[in-house]
């Protein structure tokens, strides 16, 4: 195993498979990459809605590290990424864009929150009321490069990943992409400090971040067809869960993706039949909406408490 890493100027503002890789590594390396925050450094924390106000579009916006070529990934398998270590500054922003999040209507002016992270691992945000914001960082961005040629916007996600703000993939959580060209080309970004399920304004607390990976290629999950992913730690009264997601424009079709790869998930790792995995899905397993605001698709998730299923060979 080596240890590299990517600095924050080795970064692209589209998907795109013809984009030289920053750097190449071999299966179960581990990388550092060094991420600049959504805006791409247009907001500090001197920073006031006066500054939003000057914006007058999103551009240069959610830039991603990379790519790193990945040896010996192949079209048809599976890139495993262990989220191994995340540090964030001591400070980080929220924002209202016009025209932007799932309330755009009803919130049409700008509006800007800076917030001070605290080393205790929250960030308040009414102190004199006792609101606080307990963190929980993750990279909003991570994907594969599609094997369609051309340039994609880094604002929505994609069956290869991309702008998928899923908040379970933090430290100790292992996400799984379906690798479409030779090396994989792995990109990261978007670094938050705490988000919900859904982001629904638009923005988490959006911060920059040295995030560490290990990238290792799986020849034995050939129906990852979206992300896929692990959670390490028990955030929820179920504990660690296994997700599929389903990623489309049509909110419906995202669930049934899901559920489709949930039951595909069930059939190869556990054995079961059809049937069985969906009746399973239907008692036992959670859709969540991880992600609506970034469109034109939304990331649905199928989860699955480990403590309902035995021993499989996803890990």
């Amino acid at each position: 195993m080596s240890i590299h890493s990517v600095k924050r100027e080795c970064a692209n503002l589209a998907w795109d498979n013809s984009i030289p890789p920053a750097l190449h590594v071999k299966s179960g390396d581990e990388i550092t990459f060094d991420c600049a925050d959504a805006s791409n450094g247009q907001l500090t924390a001197d920073s006031t809605v006066e500054t939003l106000e000057k914006l007058t579009s999103l551009a240069g916006f959610n830039p991603v590290n990379g790519p790193v070529f990945v040896d010996g990934a192949q079209p048809g398998d599976t890139l495993q990424v262990d989220v191994l270590h995340i540090e964030n500054p001591e400070w980080g922003w929220t924002g209202l864009f016009p025209g932007f999040g799932l309330l755009a209507d009803e919130f049409p002016e700008p509006a800007l929150k800076i917030w001070k992270l605290e080393q205790e691992g929250f960030a308040w945000f009414d102190e004199k009321k006792g609101i606080k914001v307990p963190l929980r960082p993750f990279a909003g961005e991570m994907g594969v490069a599609q094997k369609k040629k051309g340039a994609f916007s880094v604002v929505p996600p994609y069956h290869t990943g991309g702008n998928i703000d899923t908040k379970h993939i933090t430290v100790g959580s292992t996400l799984f992409l379906p690798v479409e060209v030779e090396g994989a080309l792995f990109s990261i970004g978007d670094g938050h400090a705490a988000q919900g399920d859904g982001e629904v304004c638009g923005s988490a607390i959006e911060t920059s971040m040295k995030v560490t990976v290990r990238l290792s290629v799986r020849k034995d999950k050939p129906y990852t067809k979206t992300p896929h992913f692990s959670t390490a730690t028990a955030d929820t009264p179920s504990g660690e869960y296994y997700c599929t997601t389903g990623i489309d424009s049509d909110v419906r079709e995202a669930m049934r993706s899901a559920v489709r790869n949930m039951i595909d998930f069930l059939v190869a790792e556990y054995g079961l039949d059809r049937v069985g995995a969906y009746i399973l899905c239907s008692v036992a397993g959670d859709l969540r909406m991880h992600e609506v605001v970034d469109m034109p698709n939304y990331v649905i998730g199928m989860m699955i408490p480990k403590s309902v299923l035995g021993p499989s060979n996803e890990a």
